[in-house]
């Protein structure tokens, strides 16, 4: 085998829909853990330094943020490690596959393991849809923030409106309701708006939003590839079984002719001494009268 056929034989074995699949799903994770980690920091400086003044109205905040963090870590890890057992399944089914039927062996252990793996990926798809749709709450949240921030600074000229355009965080659930001042009126809303902490932080929570979002697209393209390969396995399982059997009924086939053939044989050989005795030839079988 030449270095091209090498090559080229090495290249088949690649589960390229696999290999995508991590490749989305390492930067969707790497997107949502490192810009959400950072960008809770940055609201919990923002509500602290604009939206509450007692300590007590933002600490359970802080504790949610320092929660969530720590989850975070905990779904980098997981994904990491995850996305390397996909990536390796995909190589042993898709290097099976490409195998032909004689030589393809596929165990019970192995058609398990990869029944398990697509369970295990469509119940991560639906959770992390949920995630997905959550990560979406704080865009939506600086959104509304940047949008009055606009109109605050479209209408500039009358400042009795502007004192009326106000980004209350206890409607959000950020603050309890007796926090002070709790909300953000008028050309003090206008002026966090321009601080670079607020532009930061919504950049980072769009980012993380991305991130979500493409590691839902690598869930989904895994679930497709796990389940193609895996029917891929069962149907090259049912051919394996029935070259098998046709292999075995070969044989049996070979030995019915070998038998015909001697049989053959020994009726030609009777005749012959038939023939050389000219019919004097008797049974070796005495006559019994039935």
């Amino acid at each position: 085998m030449g270095c091209y056929d090498c090559c080229m034989r090495c290249l088949g074995g690649v589960p390229y829909c696999s290999l995508v699949a991590t490749l989305l799903c390492f930067s969707g994770i790497a997107l949502f853990c490192g810009c959400g980690h950072q960008a809770l920091t940055e609201t919990e400086r923002l509500i602290e330094t604009y939206f509450a003044r007692n300590l007590q109205d933002y600490i359970t905040l802080a504790y949610i943020i320092q929660y969530f963090q720590y989850v975070i870590y905990g779904l980098a890890s997981f994904f990491f490690l995850y996305c390397i057992m996909l990536l390796a399944e995909g190589f042993y089914t898709t290097s099976a596959a490409r195998q032909t039927f004689g030589e393809f062996r596929s165990t019970m252990c192995g058609r398990c393991l990869s029944s398990t793996f697509i369970a295990m990926t469509y119940l991560l798809a639906v959770l992390w849809l949920l995630v997905f749709a959550f990560s979406a709450l704080p865009v939506y949240f600086f959104y509304n923030m940047d949008a009055t921030c606009h109109t605050i600074d479209v209408l500039t000229e009358t400042p009795a409106s502007i004192n009326q355009l106000c980004v209350d965080a206890r409607q959000y659930g950020l603050l309890p309701w007796n926090a002070v001042p709790g909300k953000a009126c008028g050309m003090t809303l206008s002026s966090i708006c321009k601080t670079r902490e607020y532009r930061i932080t919504y950049d980072l929570y769009i980012a993380a939003f991305a991130g979500a979002g493409i590691t839902l697209l690598a869930l989904l393209t895994y679930t497709a590839s796990t389940t193609y390969n895996f029917a891929v396995l069962r149907y090259l399982g049912r051919k394996g079984i029935g070259s098998v059997q046709l292999v075995l009924s070969q044989v049996y086939l070979t030995q019915l002719r070998q038998l015909l053939r001697e049989e053959r044989k020994g009726c030609d050989l009777y005749g012959k001494l038939h023939r050389d005795r000219e019919g004097a030839l008797c049974s070796p079988y005495a006559d019994t009268d039935l």
